[in-house]
């Protein structure tokens, strides 16, 4: 009886902590009136003018398999970027040991798991770069919108609700939390405050998808200007690697075969 009792009461606090905490969230969204669209402008800003940023980030990739389990992939990389056409980049997860480096002309890409590699053909700024991978090649970089000269103009004239859910606290950083909704997604971004308004936290999850799969991506050691700079754009391919075409590179992506996304 005494187990039972407890755990109703574990519960009902789970359920007041629950309602406690949006209640909370309305009243923060009413009580403030900073516009979240003008708050993403300011870090939209703030990126586009940084020449060189540097930081580490850990994603976590939830999913549903077919038997409905949720699951989540965590792996964890860098980010260097030289404005306007250069960037390296590394993420580790269980599933991919990847490195990209882009250096203006050609983007290489590496899996180390399997000693394979492909080049891509890509002169142009980053920019170019993200859009071409992306109607080209279906590849898609972690939150690689957020990395071109103007996120604002990429995000905004998409999004058809918007809040301001206050402050929160991201690796000890207080931060703006915000949240958007568009056609097909749900997506919310932790900037830090200050002169500093980079994004702290990126979270983006689909109502289209059966399960709502939902991807995050957690920045931190955040470095801008000199402190940043990073004149290595070229990927050393190892002895004995393979060289396979963009398509075929499997150890890219995060998502292992044994899951399966399901379309509603």
């Amino acid at each position: 009886m005494q187990y039972k009792q407890l755990g109703s009461m574990a519960a009902a606090t789970s359920r007041f902590a629950i309602a406690f905490a949006l209640a909370n969230v309305i009243v923060l969204s009413s009580a403030r009136a900073d516009d979240p669209k003008a708050m993403f402008k300011q870090m939209s800003d703030y990126l586009a003018s940084q020449k060189a940023v540097s930081f580490d980030y850990d994603t976590n990739l939830e999913v549903v398999t077919p038997e409905n389990q949720k699951l989540g992939l965590a792996s964890s990389g860098a980010m260097r970027l030289n404005r306007p056409d250069k960037f390296r980049a590394t993420r580790t997860g269980g599933f991919s040991d990847i490195d990209i480096a882009f250096d203006g002309t050609n983007l290489t890409l590496l899996g180390k798991h399997a000693n394979v590699y492909t080049e891509v053909n890509a002169p142009g700024t980053i920019d170019h770069l993200v859009d071409d991978m992306r109607s080209k090649h279906q590849r898609l970089f972690p939150a690689a919108d957020l990395l071109l000269s103007n996120p604002y103009d990429k995000f905004i004239p998409l999004v058809v609700d918007a809040k301001d859910l206050g402050s929160g606290v991201i690796g000890g950083v207080e931060c703006d939390h915000l949240a958007f909704r568009t056609k097909d997604v749900d997506w919310q971004i932790w900037i830090a405050q200050g002169a500093r308004r980079y994004p702290c936290r990126y979270v983006i999850s689909s109502s289209k998808v059966a399960g709502a799969p939902q991807y995050t991506v957690d920045v931190r050691g955040w470095k801008t200007g000199d402190e940043a700079a990073n004149d290595s754009f070229k990927i050393e391919i190892p002895a004995g690697a393979k060289q396979l075409k963009p398509g075929d590179l499997k150890d890219f992506d995060e998502l292992a075969g044994i899951y399966k996304i399901k379309e509603q």
